[in-house]
């Protein structure tokens, strides 16, 4: 099944700040959406009206047909939207397959009283959801650390093992917020490399917000420059690449070369 998100003139203020203007743009399944800008051009925003964090002032948001916007975080979720933050946000003392087995959370329809005698259905339903985390855990490579606290892992496997709570919801579409940030060079790769599997390997609709230049020109089909809160340029890497304004504004003339 193709997926596809659709944000039209999305628009939020705070406290009298404009942070985000008529924001428009189209997500869609087995491609990667990129959204560029300086630090306060709305980016992070963006996402928070999408997924639900904040509702926005005005405009709409729609996946597949139906109109999501305004919709509380956790019913965003369970219309498919699964993401990952700027600043990690794992549960440090828990271990790393508890954490992705939460982002089964939302897919799980045995009640807690249930859950909680664990027999019947809820074990059934137990059990296949543990098997799709151990899937999550072998496609990223972390079967090692599958029972370390996630909290006493590196910056860089913490970031993985976020993303890998994200994909364990099976996401229609997939926010993922500076994934990269802090890593090194390797470390960068390996996210690239797993976020174009599941591009390739599954229907999920992939946005991305990142800061490196060069990961953004390598592996986005499209991407999008905010800045003030506003779009100022949309296209293929290419054609961003060679925009004029976003060369001075973002990129620097060394990149255009």
């Amino acid at each position: 099944m193709s997926n596809r998100l659709e944000v039209v003139d999305a628009a939020k203020s705070f406290g009298g700040v404009l942070a985000l203007s008529e924001a428009t743009l189209t997500a869609e399944s087995k491609k990667i959406l990129a959204i560029i800008g300086p630090n306060g051009a709305g980016k992070t925003t963006l996402i928070n009206v999408v997924s639900g964090v904040y509702p926005p002032d005005a405009g709409q948001v729609v996946l597949n047909g139906a109109d999501i916007t305004g919709r509380r975080a956790f019913e965003v979720a369970r219309h498919g939207i699964a993401r990952t933050f700027q600043n990690v946000a794992l549960f440090a003392g828990m271990s790393v397959l508890d954490n992705i087995l939460l982002g089964r959370n939302m897919l799980m329809k045995s009640g807690v009283v249930k859950c909680g005698v664990f027999w019947g259905p809820a074990r059934r339903e137990e059990i296949a959801h543990r098997r799709r985390a151990e899937e999550v855990i072998d496609f990223l490579n972390i079967t090692q650390i599958r029972n370390a606290p996630a909290g006493s892992l590196p910056l860089g496997l913490q970031k993985r093992v976020e993303l890998g709570r994200a994909l364990a919801a099976d996401p229609k579409v997939l926010l993922l917020d500076e994934p990269m940030g802090g890593m090194n060079l390797e470390e960068k790769e390996s996210i690239c490399r797993y976020v174009l599997d599941v591009v390739e390997m599954s229907d999920t609709a992939v946005v991305l917000i990142e800061h490196d230049m060069g990961v953004v020109m390598d592996i986005s089909d499209h991407i999008i420059v905010l800045d003030q809160g506003r779009k100022i340029s949309e296209g293929t890497p290419d054609e961003v690449r060679n925009d004029e304004i976003v060369i001075e504004a973002y990129l620097g003339k060394a990149h255009a070369a």
